[in-house]
């Protein structure tokens, strides 16, 4: 609230000071090696690609679980969806998956694959940079302080199995700020690379209109975010912790994290193995609002082909997030709790 209030009293509501401040103070969490602050996960995803040098009609391989905006950007720019499967058990393309799509595509691989961070889990995109296709990360979702750079000095970098994501894996990382993102100021993205070479191709389309660039009243709410998440983080766990107690005693599923990968407990997802309308209906009896997890992805928005895709389309109807959010009063989490305990 003071550094959005600070923004507008100083008249810096525009893209200014505030967005390069939010710039730098990412850069020394994470430590990319250049960053440009935009509008919109969208404006950053159309130049990731623009930057990728892709071609009318060239192919882009997403998760039919990936937001249902790619489609929109992916359709302006003239570039064709190939579309990915997940597993029930993890919502994010892995190696395995994306070369089944790509068997199933007569082996024609794509040009660049799109990995969206699914509800936060973490894939392993090392092994799936290795099949020498671009990637470009989707990390909106799965932000985590605890793999910020500054956690890990004096410390030798650490492949994917041990604990960490391989940052040097992608092209191009977007980190979303919307009102859904882990880290949100209302609307906007980051969009950077821990790449020198790739580096220069984003600064090649810096020169953007200011249509195009975070405005300073986001910008100092985003840096604000930054400098919260640790304690925002810390909150979601102890939230997490009493959640996942108490859905052990239901029948309903859980996704899994991969082996040497904490999850940062963006959201609470539950698959549910019961009718999807009575749990919804009993948690409206006890006044919780629940929400269907895949309601704005590819499959949940019906734009990928089901039949290509029947996991992500059966979980698209399946899968309910309870609220989990920082500012969670413990009361509310006492509500929530003895819900998950007594689920149909």
């Amino acid at each position: 609230m003071d550094a959005v209030l600070t923004a507008m009293v100083e008249d810096r509501i525009g893209p200014g000071e505030y967005s390069q401040l939010l710039v730098q103070t990412a850069k020394e969490r994470l430590g990319y090696d250049f960053a440009l602050a935009l509008r919109s996960p969208a404006i950053a995803l159309r130049l990731a690609l623009s930057a990728l040098g892709l071609e009318d009609g060239d192919s882009v391989l997403v998760s039919a679980l990936s937001p249902r905006y790619y489609a929109y950007v992916l359709s302006e720019l003239r570039l064709t969806p190939r579309y990915c499967d997940v597993s029930f058990s993890f919502p994010c393309m892995t190696r395995d998956s994306i070369e089944k799509a790509i068997e199933t595509a007569d082996g024609i691989k794509p040009r660049c694959i799109v990995l969206h961070h699914t509800l936060g889990f973490v894939p392993d995109t090392a092994s799936i940079a290795a099949l020498g296709i671009p990637v470009i990360e989707d990390i909106s979702q799965s932000y985590c302080p605890e793999h910020d750079a500054n956690s890990h000095k004096g410390q030798a970098q650490k492949p994917h199995e041990g604990g960490e994501p391989d940052k040097q894996a992608s092209h191009f990382t977007i980190l979303g700020l919307e009102e859904k993102d882990v880290l949100t100021s209302g609307g906007g993205a980051l969009l950077f690379t821990f790449n020198k070479k790739n580096s220069s191709l984003l600064r090649s389309l810096s020169n953007n209109p200011p249509e195009y660039c975070l405005p300073d009243i986001n910008g100092a709410l985003a840096a604000a975010q930054f400098r919260e998440a640790v304690r925002n983080m810390e909150r979601r766990k102890e939230i997490a912790h009493a959640y996942t107690q108490a859905s052990l005693r239901t029948r309903h599923k859980r996704f899994v994290s991969l082996d040497g990968l904490e999850y940062n407990d963006y959201a609470f997802p539950l698959i549910i193995e019961t009718g999807v309308k009575d749990v919804v209906s009993y948690a409206r009896k006890k006044e919780i609002i629940i929400q269907n997890a895949f309601e704005q992805s590819l499959a949940g928005a019906g734009i990928s082909d089901s039949k290509l895709c029947p996991v992500s389309h059966s979980l698209s109807l399946r899968t309910l997030l309870f609220p989990l959010y920082p500012r969670l009063r413990s009361t509310d989490v006492e509500r929530v709790t003895k819900l998950l305990m007594t689920l149909p």
